[in-house]
């Protein structure tokens, strides 16, 4: 995971203002900073799961 975001081109500059439980983590208590990374990943997959729009998901 870490050479995946490392590569990564670009990262949504509005994904630390992702707050609150992903994936039963409690984003803002994560210490290592892969792990938020990881769990914005994981909430983003989940929103669209649910079939909402990637627009509704990124609140542009």
């Amino acid at each position: 995971m870490a050479t995946f975001f490392a590569q990564a081109p670009a990262l949504n500059p509005n994904r630390a203002q992702i707050k609150g439980v992903v994936c039963g983590v409690r984003v803002e208590a994560i210490n290592d900073p892969l792990m938020p990374a990881i769990r914005y990943m994981d909430k983003l997959v989940d929103e669209l799961a649910k079939g909402k729009a990637m627009e509704k998901i990124l609140r542009q």
